[in-house]
């Protein structure tokens, strides 16, 4: 007789959010002797915020691994932490770009507004990472002075990718803000947009490595 599988057992992908069940937070927090002098994380536990998924570090254990970004008065630290599937209190994707826009500075919303439509022109799921999407997520101060906007967007149309990196880079040639981030395919792996439309090699970041593949490679996959 086959047993139920976990909720949970499907393979996590990058920039995936994920929140922790309390007994989780508690165990780390006792055997992390490293994370002690944190109090930013009994902050963390307390309100339950989301951890993100990230690639494993080499020689690394078993468990799924996480990490989260102490904020840039905080010390900046990124911490990783290591959770057993039955730890996962619930999923959820990164923030969309619209739901953050009003917890951005005044003078990066024409700029967000401007991805927004370009998001709605190609037809792709644009969502946010980094400083703009932490500081969405736990109301602490992530942004500062020379902080990039840090986007993941789905992929266009075959016929469409060339024309929507096109628009992409011109709207960062005139954007007070460094637009950062990557093209995810379906199963999570991705392009930086920039690499993507120089050509050429680009390293392609999946859930467990960094491979460098051509462009070409990388279009075949939307063919």
């Amino acid at each position: 007789m086959n047993s139920p599988s976990h909720p949970f057992d499907t393979p996590l992908r990058r920039h995936q959010l994920v929140t922790v069940v309390p007994a989780a937070w508690d165990r780390l927090l006792s055997v992390r002797a490293d994370l002690a002098d944190e109090p930013l994380l009994r902050e963390w536990a307390r309100n339950a915020w989301p951890l993100v998924v990230r690639r494993p570090l080499p020689g690394e254990g078993e468990g799924i691994p996480l990490g989260l970004p102490l904020p840039p008065w905080a010390g900046k630290r990124r911490i990783a932490l290591q959770i057993n599937v039955d730890d996962i209190a619930a999923l959820m994707p990164l923030p969309a770009l619209p739901d953050v826009l009003g917890t951005a500075p005044d003078a990066w919303k024409p700029c967000l507004r401007e991805l927004i439509a370009l998001a709605l022109r190609y037809d792709v799921d644009a969502r946010v990472f980094g400083s703009l999407a932490w500081q969405w997520l736990t109301g602490l101060n992530y942004v500062a002075p020379g902080s990039d906007v840090d986007l993941t967007w789905t992929v266009p149309r075959r016929h469409r990718i060339g024309g929507f990196l096109d628009e992409l880079a011109a709207l960062d040639a005139r954007a007070p803000v460094r637009i950062d981030g990557e093209v995810l395919r379906a199963d999570g792996a991705g392009a930086n947009w920039r690499e993507l439309h120089a050509g050429g090699e680009i390293a392609l970041k999946t859930a467990n490595d960094v491979v460098l593949v051509t462009q070409h490679a990388f279009l075949l996959a939307f063919a």
